[in-house]
């Protein structure tokens, strides 16, 4: 066996004693390099073109598998852009929508402390349910008094309605008593001015009695100066005289009483009269009893009603939830003085909606009752179920603070974005709190 024998390139010799093969050109390369030492024609020609196939065929098989990845990423894609042209077909979809809510805001209706907090931060309450309560002592105190007002305005009611029972009952009584009153004075005038008459008539008398007597006193008197008669008869004569004047002393005395008598008739004439004017106006009377009567149950109501008042008031002192809902922006802490219309917190219930502002070119397509698919990004796991409940008559900026005016300026046109109410359908779900500002994903189904 002959030992090898190191050639200038490195080759080793074969062990049949046949010269080494030229060496490869390279990695995958099947010529060999000119001038080294290598097969002659008939030596080994064959190992070269061996090679050359096998290199040929590893540089086909790389091209084959990215062909066939390609064509896989083109399958994928074709699929995709059917996917999303079908989705287009069936389906409207925005990113550009929030969850909302019609959040109601509990202020107090009375002002004063707040005696008793009951709820905290984030908590559920059902409607119905006491929130807080206000101090009610004050309020108490008013109704208190409303109470009494009121007792004391039936008291009155009744006071008016017995003063009406008795004026009805004594004003025809009244009537008649003045009338017969006016009737006696008529007559005992009458009489009054008739004994007048009687007593001008002796005065008259009288006075021609005086006269008569006079005349003969005074002849009797000349007479007893010439002795024609005696002094008894010029006595006698005297004394009749004088007593003559007496009686009509008497009878002017008894005139001016008859007269007298007849002006106090008459004035009780004119006050029986008077009091018949008054009993004629019994009906007035009445009608203004009545009428007191009135303004008293005017007043019963007034006073029930302020009754009414101070009770709801009353009521006001107890705060309790208008909605089933979380507590959101509690700002009130127990013993704070809270005013009327202060809000204390808000309650954002548990049924909210989405608004989805669409492209005004995509609502060719969206009616009310349409079902919705809703993806809301804090829960990507879960698909909500909604409806569409109505669109807006007008865009978003339209009812913006500083809306666009087009009138002025360069106009530039721009799509505007029209809000879509969507309810929700499906059950609240307690473990995934939705609530205002969420962003979420709606899709409208066309089909």
């Amino acid at each position: 066996m002959s030992r090898p024998h190191p050639t200038g390139d490195g080759a080793q010799p074969t062990g049949d004693g046949a010269p080494p093969a030229p060496a490869a050109a390279g990695r995958g390369g099947g010529r060999a390099r000119p001038g080294a030492g290598g097969a002659g024609p008939a030596g080994g020609g064959e190992p070269p073109k061996r090679d050359e196939r096998a290199a040929r065929r590893g540089r086909r098989r790389p091209r084959r598998w990215v062909l066939a990845v390609v064509a896989l990423f083109l399958a994928a894609g074709a699929l995709y852009i059917v996917r999303a042209v079908l989705r287009a077909r069936t389906r409207i979809s925005t990113d550009d929508a929030f969850i909302q809510a019609d959040v109601v805001d509990v202020s107090p209706r009375v002002a004063s402390h707040v005696a008793r907090l009951l709820v905290v931060d984030n908590q559920h309450v059902q409607a119905g349910d006491l929130l807080l309560e206000l101090d009610p002592r004050d309020v108490e105190a008013r109704l208190n008094q409303a109470r009494a007002d009121l007792a004391a305005a039936i008291a009155t009611h009744d006071a008016a309605e017995i003063n009406v029972d008795l004026v009805a009952t004594t004003s025809g009584a009244g009537v008649r008593e003045a009338a017969a009153g006016v009737e006696q004075a008529r007559q005992q005038t009458q009489a009054a001015r008739q004994e007048l008459e009687q007593r001008r008539a002796e005065t008259l008398a009288a006075e021609a009695e005086v006269d008569r007597s006079r005349a003969a006193a005074t002849r009797y008197a000349s007479l007893r100066g010439t002795g024609a008669v005696s002094r008894q008869e010029a006595d006698d004569a005297l004394a009749a005289y004088r007593t003559a004047q007496a009686r009509l002393e008497a009878a002017r005395r008894a005139e001016r009483a008859a007269a007298a008598q007849v002006q106090q008739q008459s004035a009780e004439v004119g006050a029986s009269r008077a009091r018949l004017t008054g009993a004629l106006a019994a009906p007035d009377q009445v009608r203004y009893s009545r009428a007191q009567a009135a303004q008293a149950r005017a007043e019963i109501a007034q006073k029930q009603a302020a009754v009414r008042q101070a009770e709801l008031e009353l009521s006001y002192t107890k705060l309790r939830a208008p909605t089933a809902g979380r507590i959101t922006r509690k700002e009130v802490q127990r013993g704070d003085y809270v005013q009327v219309g202060q809000r204390l917190l808000s309650i954002v219930p548990d049924s909210v909606y989405v608004v989805a502002n669409f492209k005004e070119t995509q609502l060719k397509r969206i009616r009310p009752g349409l079902p919705v698919r809703i993806r809301v990004d804090a829960y990507p796991d879960t698909v909500f179920q909604g409806v569409v409940q109505g669109i807006q008559a007008g865009s978003g900026a339209a009812f913006s603070l500083l809306p666009p005016e087009n009138a002025t300026g360069n106009f530039v046109k721009v799509t505007q974005r029209v809000p879509v109410k969507i309810l929700l359908t499906g059950p609240p779900d307690s473990t995934r709190v939705l609530g205002p500002g969420m962003s979420v994903e709606p899709a409208i189904l066309l089909r």
